[in-house]
């Protein structure tokens, strides 16, 4: 009845039927290899660094993502996010779990969320994107690390802005195993990532993997 009442709709189309249909679906643009073996980042061969991650100082020791963040990705995203369609975190998991190995990690630790934005929309989509692929690879999920304070806008930001705004503003509340993957939703300019992961080889963990639903490509 209730299907009947409030009928699913796309997330990118908005055509009643299902929460991403098979058109938009099949549009998405897959993040299949070659890709930089550090960052993901798509490429004509596969290279050790690339020239976005060449030169930095990374935490993670490789990150990747499913699908581009083209505006069909940006659309299912913010339909995720800002329109609380929180069902869109098993169609994100089906995503990643279809491109994306399963790690070879103990678990699973889900970027923390702003703490007032998480309370504004009532999920953090990063902690249920990892609690969806824990049931895909059967691995736990620790929620091992938190925001020491709240981040201005990312949208908009140079890159270097970005680095900046999300230096230090992750720690870990306790010791974290050696080897982990950080759960984020979409990659934009890595800080996240790399902050994230600095804060767990602080708390213990010598290798952090970095997987993300979408990547944005420049």
């Amino acid at each position: 009845m209730l299907d009947l009442l409030l009928p699913d709709r796309c997330a990118v189309c908005e055509l009643p039927g299902r929460a991403l249909c098979d058109l938009c679906n099949g549009r998405l643009i897959r993040l299949l290899p070659p890709v930089c073996e550090r960052c993901g980042a798509p490429g004509p061969w596969p290279v050790a660094r690339c020239g976005e991650c060449a030169g930095r100082r990374l935490a993670f020791v490789e990150a990747r993502a499913a699908i581009v963040y083209d505006d069909g990705a940006r659309a299912l995203v913010g339909a995720w996010k800002e329109r609380g369609r929180r069902g869109l975190a098993r169609v994100a998991a089906g995503l990643v779990a279809e491109i994306v190995a399963a790690p070879d990690v103990e678990c699973l630790v889900p970027v923390p969320g702003d703490p007032e934005r998480a309370w504004e929309r009532g999920d953090t989509p990063s902690r249920s994107l990892a609690h969806g692929l824990a049931r895909c690879w059967n691995l736990p999920v620790r929620d091992g690390l938190r925001r020491t304070r709240s981040l201005p806008r990312q949208r908009g930001l140079s890159l270097d802005e970005r680095r900046r705004n999300a230096r230090a503003s992750v720690v870990a509340d306790s010791a974290l195993p050696a080897s982990i993957a950080v759960v984020d939703d979409v990659y934009t300019s890595g800080a996240t990532a790399d902050a994230c992961a600095g804060a767990s080889r602080r708390a213990g963990a010598r290798r952090v993997s970095v997987i993300t639903l979408a990547r944005a490509v420049r």
